[in-house]
């Protein structure tokens, strides 16, 4: 059945959803005694200051983006794969292991990282997938359950084998050999590699979803499993792989953090991306394309924010204010879009 005429398009409600976002921090702005202008002023600079900074947003835009473009999967699938952020972690786990064990050529040891990176965060989404279907334990319980997991297994890793000689430290592991690191662009935090592999995932994603009969069977089964069934569509090997390719692009992006950003193995090596990404997909509403831009401003929120505490003695938490509000505001204008349209039905 076709929307009705006065159906906002998506940009026309993230736009709407952004001016009542803005408002409302704008609001919580003036009630502490705080210039809204010079609040957003310092966000602006701390994230598009300098050349350093914006490479730091797209440092943050390139993570952000691949576990979002994993939950577009899942989310497709009518699941909810709350188990992102242990995901990423696991994947930062897998390449350690590898960026630690192997001594290779550059050309050869960083695509063994990435292919370990990715099946860690696979094998850990498709246990999330496994007790689901076998277990009958809903998937929101087993990611959350599993994120604790992977957590626990980085700070066992980091205080217990993997630890630094003669230290007792929490700081992370050691650094990894050079020949185990991205490149860097220009000397920025930013490399060529993990950009590159950002816009594959997009349009690759795109293509999958939109134009492939396995997408199409995807969005059957998160439409209605029953019904799909019955027309001889295997629910349960498209969730299993639903899982699969969003933790492995989940693991891709811990295994950049690991050998991209940090150099090491950390313990908040995910940096709460996973979390973020859910966010992001709520408020593209699964629509893939939507992702690098909304992906781009939660990171440049992210990256602005720290620049609060600094200039202004503000906490870094109103970029996270701005970004769950933009989410909520969304989600009540596409609530009240369709109870209009049902009322006109």
């Amino acid at each position: 059945m076709t929307p009705p005429k006065n159906h906002l398009a998506p940009w026309v409600m993230i736009t709407l959803a952004a001016a009542l976002a803005l408002l409302f921090t704008l609001v919580i702005l003036i009630a502490i005694g705080a210039s809204p202008v010079e609040a957003y002023g310092n966000m602006f600079k701390g994230a598009f200051g300098s050349v350093n900074k914006w490479a730091d947003v797209f440092v943050a835009w390139v993570p952000l983006v691949l576990c979002a473009v994993g939950l577009s999967f899942t989310f497709a699938a009518g699941l909810w794969n709350i188990g992102i952020e242990g995901q990423m972690v696991m994947g930062a786990i897998a390449a350690t292991w590898a960026a630690r064990s192997l001594d290779l050529p550059s050309f050869i040891l960083i695509p063994l990282i990435f292919i370990s990176g990715l099946a860690g965060g696979a094998l850990w989404a498709s246990l999330t997938g496994f007790l689901r279907i076998y277990g009958r334990v809903h998937e929101i319980f087993a990611g959350l359950g599993l994120n604790f997991v992977a957590v626990g297994a980085t700070n066992f890793l980091i205080f217990g084998p993997w630890k630094q000689p003669g230290t007792a430290t929490m700081s992370g592991t050691e650094f990894f050999r050079p020949s185990a690191l991205l490149p860097d662009l220009f000397n920025l935090s930013l490399g060529p590699v993990e950009m590159t592999l950002a816009v594959l995932v997009i349009l690759g994603s795109v293509f999958a979803l939109r134009g492939t009969m396995w997408g199409l069977k995807l969005k059957a089964v998160g439409s209605n499993p029953s019904a799909s069934f019955f027309l001889g569509v295997k629910v349960d090997k498209n969730i299993l792989l639903a899982f699969g390719l969003a933790g492995a692009l989940a693991g891709a992006a811990g295994a950049i953090q690991a050998i991209g950003l940090y150099h090491r193995l950390v313990p908040s090596i995910s940096s709460g991306y996973g979390y973020l990404a859910i966010l992001v997909v709520l408020l593209t509403g699964n629509q893939t394309l939507w992702i690098a831009p909304v992906a781009f401003f939660f990171a440049a929120a992210n990256k602005g924010s720290l620049q609060l505490p600094m200039v202004m003695q503000l906490d870094s938490s109103l970029g996270g204010v701005l970004q769950e509000m933009l989410v909520l505001f969304v989600v009540l204008a596409r609530g009240v879009q369709a109870r209009i349209w049902r009322q006109k039905t």
